[in-house]
This record gives structure tokens, C-alpha cells and sequence, in this order.
């Protein structure tokens, strides 16, 4: 079956091998030792040590990003399309059922997919090289790449870092965004979706088999594993965008700040995709629906509507700050409790990211965040 059969809305696609014969994916390179010890960009700055508090920060958000590019490729051989810089495009070579089930969230879900794959990964690999240019230990989890990953058509085959096939998808990040109400100030927010030991990923070729949808091509349960990622971006990269604002409030190097409201600003705009990719499974076409086989059900959202969960509300309403001051749009969490480092780690591991993980890997992130979390601004 041809692309423009699975996908009428799609105007073109870029064909999956040449996007895992870029380099980027094949034979797991991403988190191999040339990538995270010896950066590109090594040894192009020449400015100074860093303060033990910036260096503490830059290790920890270096390794935020490792994880972030291992889950994230994972993503992408099996729901990615395409690359940058541009390749050839194969406007007939078709989809595989997640691809089109992404694809029925957003036309151009799997090119974003992709992109937001190379943006991580050129995070870590930046990161270590800056930490090494400025005289400091680069991150290496080479030793850690142990998990075993989806046996899909697709997947590359490589040990992981990340589980994305058990997860307990915190969804509460789709409502506190649309509350007047702020978390830093004691709020709490509800799931907007129960999404609890769910998989994001096609397991195994037998996970892109299920009962056909007739209001859109695919199937419901491929669907309901692809409305299942759709929530886990959206969660990801709000942890990413709390967790950058949080540490630039520490950070003492004027470069180093630079680099942590660069990257920062990356991923709001990474989360502000995925608001509305993840809003757009739950509204028609795509829902109600449900999957026979997980049981898992998504509803409309729009009915009945509710403000909080409201799908077509994708920036952040403006909420809280301090007593006696109006209402202000902003990134919240913003503070070490909620979106610091350690908040991060324990976010990750209740979210089942870490399920298999050596008690060596968890001792390891949390010695890192503790550090990042204590650093303090200090005068230069």
C-alpha cells in the first residue's frame, strides 16, 4: 500500500531507510563512546575553568540530554521520517502502521519526530564537548546501555539506556497548563488520561496488528500505542523546559547561561508541538475510541468540554507568580523543588523510564542531580 492510500493528508514523505542510513540511528550510534566522550566541538573554547556549581549543572543537564536522545531515538526508528539536512524523498515508499497512527495525530508527526531526535541528540553531543573544551568531565553511560528494546520492524536492534515499553505516563502536565494555578505555589493537578503500564512503542511486529479503524487508516491498538507516545512527548519535553529554567536561575558563567537559555528555549518549543500533537488524540477524528487488546480508552475531550482538558489550547494560560501580582503566563514549575534536577530523577523513574536499570545508573543520576540542584549563583 502506498503513502498517499495510508495518508491523503501527507504531500510527501522521505524514505525510512535513507533516514537510518544518515548515521544518526544505525547501529545505535547515538550513545556510542565517540559521540559522548569526544565531541566536534572539543577544545574550541578556551576561556577558563568553570565554577564547580556551572560544571555540576552542565553534567547533569548533559546527562538529561543522553537520556532524552536514547528514548528519543527509539522514537524515531520506529515513527520517525526523514532528516536534516534534507534527503532524498520517496513520495511512495509506504508507512508502517505507527508511522500512520502518528501520522493521523499530526501529517507531519513522524518529520517532527525526527527532528526532535536530532535536537537531543546535538544537545548531548554539544554539552559533553563544552563541559571537555572548559577542562570538565564529559558524561559517558556507554556501561549502561543494557536494556533490551523493541524487536519491531524498524527498530535498529541496539541494547538501550531507556525503557519506553512499561511506562506510567504522568499526563497531569496537560492540565496544569491550562489552570490559573501554579504548582510552585502548592497546586496539584489531576491525570488528564490514566496511562499506566502502557507501552509507547511497538513491542514486536505483532503490536502493528489490530481491529481496523474505519475513520481513519490504521488500527485502534496501534493507535492507542501511538496516543500513548503522543502524552509521553508532551511530558518529556515540559520536564526539559521546568528543568532548564530552574538551572539557569544557578548558573553563574555568562556562556554558560547563554547555553542553558539556548537550549532551554529548544525545548518549549519542542513541548509546545507536542501540547497540540497530544490534544489531537483526543478530539475527533481520531476519538472516542478504544483498544480491544489493552484496554486502554481515549475520549473525546471536547465532549463534554471541560477548560482544563480542553485540546485546542495549546500555550500555557497565564497563571500565578506572587501574591499581589496579576496573572502571568509563564514556564511553570519553575524551582529546584518541582523542576530541578532531583525533581527530574524522580519524575523519569516513576515514569518507568528507568525499569531494568542497574541500582549503579540510579546512584549515579542522583549523586549528579543532588550536585546540580546545590549549586548557587555566585559573584564572579
Amino acid at each position: 500500500m502506498k503513502n498517499a492510500e495510508l495518508l491523503p493528508s501527507i504531500q510527501r514523505s522521505v524514505g525510512r531507510r535513507s533516514f537510518m542510513k544518515s548515521g544518526l540511528l544505525a547501529g545505535g550510534a547515538v550513545l556510542g563512546a565517540g559521540l559522548l566522550a569526544k565531541g566536534t566541538l572539543a577544545h574550541t573554547q578556551e576561556s577558563g575553568a568553570l565554577n564547580a556549581g556551572d560544571v555540576a549543572i552542565l553534567r547533569f543537564l548533559a546527562a538529561a540530554e543522553l537520556i532524552e536522545s536514547d528514548l528519543w531515538t527509539q522514537y524515531a526508528e520506529l515513527g520517525g521520517i526523514g532528516n536534516l539536512p534534507p534527503i532524498e524523498v520517496d513520495p511512495n515508499e509506504p508507512l508502517n502502521p505507527y508511522q500512520v497512527a502518528l501520522s493521523n495525530l499530526d501529517g507531519d508527526g513522524p518529520q517532527y519526530i525526527a527532528s526532535n531526535t536530532l535536537d537531543e541528540v546535538s544537545h548531548a553531543t554539544f554539552l559533553n564537548a563544552y563541559l571537555e573544551s572548559r577542562g570538565a568531565e564529559p558524561v559517558n553511560f556507554d556501561e549502561f546501555v543494557t536494556l533490551p528494546g523493541s524487536t519491531a520492524q524498524g527498530s535498529s536492534g541496539s541494547s538501550r539506556l531507556t525503557n519506553l515499553m512499561n511506562l506510567n505516563v504522568d499526563t497531569s502536565w496537560f492540565v496544569r497548563y491550562r489552570s490559573a494555578t501554579n504548582s510552585d505555589l502548592g497546586a496539584t493537578f489531576p491525570q488528564a488520561l490514566t496511562l499506566s503500564g502502557v507501552t509507547a512503542i511497538p513491542r514486536s511486529d505483532a503490536d502493528y496488528e489490530g481491529k481496523s479503524n474505519p475513520n481513519f487508516p490504521g488500527n485502534d491498538h496501534i493507535q492507542a500505542i501511538a496516543n500513548v507516545a503522543a502524552f509521553h512527548f508532551g511530558y518529556i519535553e515540559q520536564g526539559g523546559s521546568s528543568l532548564y529554567a530552574a538551572m539557569s536561575q544557578k548558573v553563574t558563567d555568562p556562556e554558560v547561561l547563554a547555553i542553558t537559555l539556548g537550549i532551554g528555549g529548544d525545548e518549549i518549543a519542542h513541548f509546545l508541538e507536542w501540547v497540540d500533537f497530544a490534544g489531537n488524540g483526543v478530539q475527533a477524528p481520531v476519538a472516542p475510541f478504544a483498544d480491544p487488546i489493552s484496554g486502554l480508552k481515549f475520549p473525546n475531550f471536547f465532549s463534554p468540554l471541560n477548560p482544563l482538558i480542553q485540546p485546542s489550547l495549546i500555550f500555557p494560560v497565564p497563571t500565578e507568580f506572587k501574591p499581589n501580582l496579576p496573572r502571568v503566563s509563564i514556564i511553570r514549575p519553575l524551582t529546584d523543588k518541582f523542576g530541578g534536577a532531583v525533581a527530574t530523577i524522580k519524575s523519569f523513574t516513576a515514569d518507568g523510564l528507568f525499569i531494568g536499570q542497574s541500582p549503579k545508573f540510579l546512584t549515579l543520576l542522583q549523586t549528579m542531580a543532588v550536585k546540580a540542584d546545590s549549586a548557587v549563583r555566585s559573584a564572579q
